[in-house]
């Protein structure tokens, strides 16, 4: 399938009102670590804490009222858990959500929280797609996958769509990678915009499936990955995802978990913004180096802040 700028500006409209315009944070410290200027999208300070709404109301208010009157299922990691969630109370629907075991007690919590029922299962040995697709038949559900859709895709894009809009040309944008929905919306609408852009997508090195899949040309799985980033351990890109990333993404960088604990630090002593792991892997690249050479004007999104106190502090101890 091919996805548009059009497309991306259709989602920001729908979500406009539903979805936060999040602020573009500027640090004269920042700037002097990396030796550029660096513009910070907080998808952190996005309702339910992370950029997930922007997709997930997009794809949701989309269905007739039929399938909202029998209800959504989604299977997550936690925060698009949290976004069909709330998408669903906002549209006067129920949400059924797919939940590892391991998952941050936090983002269950906030799930259960806005309505939903969680149902869990072991991520190291259930497959969830082939769990969340049986569940939603089961039930008579509309799945809403985190990423394998268009309009989920779309949505996440909106992000990018207002950081340009914004603060203007940009030379990059750096952009967290999991299943690869974020950084495929935002190099879409970046592109559509600024065509010499540079996207650089970022992974953690425990879970590179997204590099060795662009490296090799087509999708390659890897164990699942543990990492402190929990949102980006995934085993293997969409198939939807990776078909758009390997035209429009320019470059994959790797970071490890004590660049992400530091980008995390960083974050919260300098900027005075707390980032969960997953949300700090593009400021990670980075500061640590791992984008070389520096281009002059970067735009980077945090995608994400769910984090209880607790883990926060034990991360960072």
């Amino acid at each position: 399938m091919t996805l548009t700028l059009d497309d991306v500006r259709d989602a920001a409209a729908r979500i406009e009102g539903v979805a936060h315009r999040t602020p573009v944070l500027r640090s004269r410290t920042l700037n002097a670590l990396v030796g550029a200027e660096v513009f910070v999208k907080c998808e952190n300070l996005q309702r339910v804490g992370a950029f997930k709404i922007r997709g997930a109301y997009n794809a949701a208010s989309r269905l007739t009222p039929e399938q909202l009157a029998r209800g959504i299922a989604a299977y997550s990691s936690g925060n698009h858990a949290q976004a069909v969630a709330l998408a669903a109370r906002e549209l006067g629907t129920t949400a059924v959500i797919l939940m590892p075991e391991d998952t941050p007690r936090s983002k269950v919590e906030a799930t259960l929280g806005y309505g939903a029922e969680v149902v869990t299962y072991d991520r190291y040995t259930g497959d969830r797609v082939a769990i969340g697709e049986a569940l939603a038949a089961e039930r008579g559900l509309t799945l809403i996958p985190p990423y394998e859709h268009p309009h989920v895709i779309a949505g996440q894009g909106t992000a990018a769509l207002e950081l340009i809009e914004e603060v203007g040309d940009l030379d990059a944008l750096v952009v967290p990678v999991g299943g690869g929905g974020l950084i495929a919306g935002s190099a879409t609408a970046a592109k559509g915009l600024l065509p010499g852009i540079k996207v650089i997508g970022v992974e953690p090195e425990e879970g590179d499936d997204t590099k060795r899949s662009l490296e090799a040309g087509r999708r390659v799985s890897i164990p699942v990955p543990r990492t402190i980033a929990d949102g980006q351990a995934i085993d293997i890109p969409g198939e939807l995802t990776f078909s758009l990333n390997r035209k429009l993404v320019d470059d994959i960088a790797l970071v490890t978990d004590d660049q992400i604990r530091q980008a995390m630090r960083t974050a919260f002593e300098r900027m005075k913004i707390v980032v969960e792991p997953s949300g700090a892997t593009s400021l990670a690249a980075l500061l640590s180096g791992r984008i070389a050479p520096v281009p002059r004007r970067i735009g980077v999104i945090v995608s994400g802040g769910n984090i209880d106190t607790q883990r926060f502090a034990s991360l960072l101890g």
